[in-house]
């Protein structure tokens, strides 16, 4: 018995990509995502604004579940409209590496998002898909650098100098916009990116082991 390399085509790196493997799917993922969130908007106009009552009540414990529908819930369709292209672009990008991995970046975006807001914001209700945003924005612009993937790192680039601005929104000093969502939905972003990047450096150590072969 002798242990020999077994040899592998090599391909190129899927954790570099910088589209969705299945942009198709992916579309319809984030476009019904969007869908959603405007047949929400439509029931909540209907009764008059009173969904918003189930958004995130900072440091209560009937407000604690807001931390789920915040994100599915607007102050109106001005509110809406501002969300709707970042919603859709960077929730579309974020999809690179699968429908599965977005799902978990996007859990864990959300989660960190709302519970900041819970914890420090300010006194009232907190509603809107902004945080979620940030959260793939930041997500997008780390990714490359822990993937040392230079296309990647050039998307960054170019996301930053367009809604670059839009990053002031982690600073308080805005009046009736929860920085708090956030920057908590950023450093979620950030957390989920460091965690997509050790979870393919182990996969692409395990996978460059050499096999045995009898």
């Amino acid at each position: 018995m002798s242990t020999l390399p077994v040899t592998t085509t090599q391909k190129k790196n899927p954790v570099n990509r910088i589209l969705p493997p299945k942009p198709v799917q992916a579309l319809i993922v984030i476009g019904s995502f969007t869908v959603l969130l405007y047949l929400i908007e439509v029931v909540d106009a209907a009764m008059s604004g009173r969904l918003d009552q189930f958004g995130i009540q900072p440091r209560t414990l009937g407000g604690l579940d807001g931390v789920l529908w915040a994100p599915l819930l607007h102050h109106g369709w001005a509110h809406l409209f501002a969300n709707t292209l970042p919603v859709l672009l960077f929730g579309f990008l974020a999809m690179s590496n699968g429908v599965g991995q977005w799902v978990a970046v996007t859990v864990t975006v959300w989660l960190f998002s709302g519970l900041g807001v819970w914890l420090v914001g300010d006194a009232g209700t907190t509603v809107g898909a902004s945080g979620i945003a940030f959260g793939w924005l930041a997500f997008l612009l780390v990714r490359g650098i822990f993937n040392r993937a230079f296309g990647q790192i050039l998307v960054a680039v170019v996301l930053f100098l367009y809604w670059g601005s839009t990053l002031l929104g982690v600073l308080p000093g805005n009046p009736g916009v929860s920085w708090q969502g956030h920057l908590f939905g950023a450093i979620g972003g950030i957390l989920a990116a460091w965690l997509v990047s050790m979870a393919n450096r182990t996969t692409r150590s395990a996978s460059s082991t050499p096999a045995s072969a009898d």
